[in-house]
């Protein structure tokens, strides 16, 4: 599969990249992208989620009435959960929501991805720019000019390039990203992909490692 070049006008430089069809061609793995997209988002997840229990609750610890003869059920504690304020029963409590899969899996997962937006034709080659300074606006008009202004975008770079990212880290519909930290699910929840020209020798070294 070629792809053309464009720059950062939307137009062709009339260079062509061919990609690696075992990366951006091969037969999608659902089940390895929903494996791959379950564990990003569940190592998202803080897990610090905290109620007290009845030995965590301040309050005094005398005996609330006697054993015998209210005509009501014994209780020996202010802390007890049945009472206003007392401590939670079975509450949450602090917990680790990491998941494992293995690198082959997740491999796998990210070629199938990348392999979906292919054929979808729902990937750009960009030819490598740099800004001198981040601005938004200027950022945006690239973004026009690939007619992406209305579409959640992922721009793949080749290296960091902190201007272009600081230059996109106030718009909500694109995200930039290095080639390093391509994700099944950054693939998978972007509309259209843009990848650097000098990004996809990369993707396709570190896809196609056994």
């Amino acid at each position: 599969m070629e792809l053309a070049v464009l720059n950062n006008k939307g137009k062709e430089t009339g260079r062509k990249v061919k990609l690696n069809p075992s990366v951006f061609g091969i037969d999608p793995n659902d089940h390895a992208i929903y494996l791959d997209v379950k564990q990003h988002l569940a190592n998202k997840r803080h897990g610090n989620h905290k109620s007290k229990e009845r030995a965590e609750i301040v309050g005094s610890t005398r005996k609330i009435k006697k054993q015998k003869g209210t005509g009501t059920a014994r209780a020996g504690s202010i802390k007890n959960p049945i009472f206003r304020g007392g401590g939670r029963i079975f509450g949450p409590s602090p917990r680790d929501y990491d998941q494992k899969v293995n690198k082959k899996v997740k491999r796998l997962a990210r070629r199938s991805a990348l392999s979906i937006k292919a054929k979808e034709n729902s990937i750009l080659i960009l030819e490598d720019f740099k800004m001198d300074a981040p601005k938004t606006s200027a950022y945006i008009k690239i973004l026009q000019a690939l007619d992406l202004s209305d579409k959640k975008s992922l721009l793949v770079l080749g290296e960091p390039n902190n201007n272009v990212y600081l230059s996109s880290r106030n718009l909500g519909y694109s995200k930039v990203i290095t080639n390093s930290e391509l994700n099944t699910y950054n693939i998978s929840n972007a509309t259209s992909l843009v990848i650097f020209e000098s990004a996809i020798s990369e993707i396709e070294s570190i896809l196609n490692e056994f």
